[in-house]
């Protein structure tokens, strides 16, 4: 299998709704082995029924206040959706 290709979106400096259409329109053009990396400044909660309805997964990489990054993919790519699993714990 070959190694899945990231595609970058930050969005952190666009008004509302911009952020959430042009999310959408990344995870739409989304190809095979392909996985989005989303920046924002703030956790897009209208996003996630949007993701499950195109048959989406999400992981939040990080969510502190003033930052939100994610990754999501198609549940349907084993390529992307293994490169954006949660590294195991150590012992």
């Amino acid at each position: 299998m070959s190694a899945a290709r990231e595609r970058l979106l930050d969005v952190s400096a666009l008004e509302a709704p911009e952020p959430l259409f042009a999310a959408l329109d990344a995870v739409d053009a989304l190809g095979r082995g392909e996985y989005l990396r989303l920046r924002h400044r703030r956790e897009p909660h209208p996003l996630y029924a949007h993701l499950l309805e195109r048959g989406c997964a999400w992981r939040v990489l990080d969510a502190r206040l003033g930052a939100y990054e994610a990754l999501i993919w198609r549940n349907d790519d084993a390529c992307a959706a293994a490169a954006c699993a949660a590294p195991e714990e150590d012992g």
